[in-house]
């Protein structure tokens, strides 16, 4: 008769947001439960994806500060690529992150157990331990929190003639003469700046009609101007048709505009989306309500049964870490109120503040609203942006590509929105985020004094002629 064990909250999943979860709910005194089924502990962010990524990015940004030496007056010549150094770099730095989180889950504070879970009833799981074992446990309150993995579309000829998925571009110790990246969204762009800032020949094939489709079109296309300085050939509105191998590399052969073309590299990286990680949880046994591929949920993060929640990727719907977190710690804090009978107060997720940023080259970060979003909603709104090609500090680091933009209500000024494409985008959103955090106005950041000359006193000249 395999054990049973009864938890106030049991937390399928032990990344970001899972985690996060389970930090806050034993730390308010629920007797709480993670099952981890992953061959690794650490999470999609720090094991293949926000850690490994900006590790190996930090490599080619290096990289192309040699090769551009010149422009600076500095004698310097690029020699190529360590592989085997650059992943022993960041093989050890995520270990270190890595362990970190596993002493977290093992900490004591929680109930962490090792296995597969799946719904045996809306209250009970059961887990299949890796080395064979069974257990039931059974709980008040559950998260859902098993994250994504990659998707691959049918591609015919892809898998035949070979590519790299996301995980295995991570693991690369080769540097290709040249790669072909499917793909427009934020793992594509960082692979295509990563190759380009190393010297590889990148040709960027997207599917819809613009990179990063889900921003405004000014952002999207000085993205694109930018990559094609840095020399990625940026090809959309394509249709992926088919791939093979040929004698001078694989070839990838898709539609434009009715017209046939094909691009030919040394290899193809495919960054063409992810999806929820639901398979074997049995949830179409509890009858849980999906939003097509993803798990339904309300604001509160409840499903369609409300003692069960759900926090990150498997949900969305957007599909970023600190919005998992935020998710994660959300859900804790209801399954608190539920066990408590407070059924009446439960807390909603508030995404006034969302963010996304990609580390490409040049970057960009969005926060809050875009127009396109308050053109949907019926917001009335004005907007107003600048160039760091006219910045002074920009000017004296050598960038020339991209703008900042501020987004604002048409009747207050109050700051709904922003959007970074440049120089250290990920870095200058969060001063426009303090800001709509504490709902100020165009008027109120320009009337702030900012140090001469930073990258962060751009922000000045939109908030000035919004004031």
């Amino acid at each position: 008769m395999p054990a049973q064990e009864t938890f106030d909250f049991a937390i399928i999943g032990g990344g970001s947001a899972g985690y996060a979860a389970a930090s806050l709910a034993a730390g308010r005194g629920l007797n709480v439960a993670v099952v981890e089924g992953g061959k690794e502990v650490g999470g999609l962010c720090i094991l293949r994806g926000c850690m490994p990524s900006k590790t190996l990015l930090a490599t080619s940004a290096h990289a192309a500060a040699v090769r551009d030496a010149d422009k600076f007056g500095i004698k310097a010549s690029f020699h190529g690529l360590d592989g085997v150094a650059l992943q022993a770099r960041k093989r050890f730095l995520i270990k270190d992150f890595a362990d970190y989180r596993t002493g977290q889950l093992e900490s004591g504070r929680f109930a962490f157990k090792r296995g597969f879970a799946r719904f045996a009833d809306p209250h009970t799981l059961e887990i299949r331990g890796a080395d064979g074992t069974n257990e039931t446990v059974r709980a008040r309150t559950f998260l859902i929190a098993t994250g994504s993995r990659i998707f691959t579309p049918p591609i015919p000829g892809l898998a035949e003639a070979g590519y790299l998925d996301s995980d295995a571009f991570l693991e690369s110790e080769h540097l290709p003469d040249s790669v072909t990246v499917l793909g427009g969204g934020a793992v594509a762009l960082e692979a295509a700046t990563y190759y380009a800032e190393l010297g590889s020949r990148v040709t960027l094939l997207q599917r819809s009609g613009s990179i990063l489709k889900e921003t405004d079109a000014d952002v999207s296309s000085a993205l694109t101007d930018g990559l094609r300085a840095l020399g990625v050939r940026v090809e959309t509105n394509v249709t992926l048709l088919s791939c093979e191998n040929t004698a001078l590399g694989k070839t990838i052969h898709y539609s434009q505009a009715g017209t046939p073309c094909s691009v030919t590299s040394s290899e193809v990286m495919c960054a063409l989306g992810r999806r929820p990680c639901t398979e074997g949880l049995r949830l179409e046994a509890l009858g849980l309500a999906m939003r097509g591929a993803h798990i339904a949920v309300s604001a509160t993060q409840q499903t369609s049964l409300p003692h069960v929640f759900a926090a990150g990727d498997v949900c969305g719907p957007h599909e970023v870490v600190h919005i998992g977190i935020q998710q994660g710690e959300v859900a804790a804090r209801n399954a608190l109120r539920i066990l408590n009978g407070e059924t009446s107060s439960l807390e909603s997720v508030d995404y006034r503040l969302k963010m996304l940023a990609v580390f490409s080259n040049p970057g960009v970060a969005v926060a809050g609203i875009s127009e396109l979003e308050a053109q949907a909603a019926g917001i009335s709104i004005r907007s107003a942006s600048y160039p760091f090609s006219d910045h002074g500090k920009s000017m004296v680091e050598g960038v020339g590509h991209g703008f900042v933009k501020l987004i604002t209500e048409s009747a207050n000024g109050m700051i709904l929105g922003a959007a970074v494409v440049g120089p250290s985008a990920a870095e200058l959103i969060h001063e426009v985020v303090v800001a709509m955090h504490f709902k100020a106005r165009a008027a109120d950041l320009a009337a702030i004094p900012h140090y001469h000359p930073t990258l962060s006193e751009i922000w000045t000249y939109p908030a000035e002629e919004l004031s």
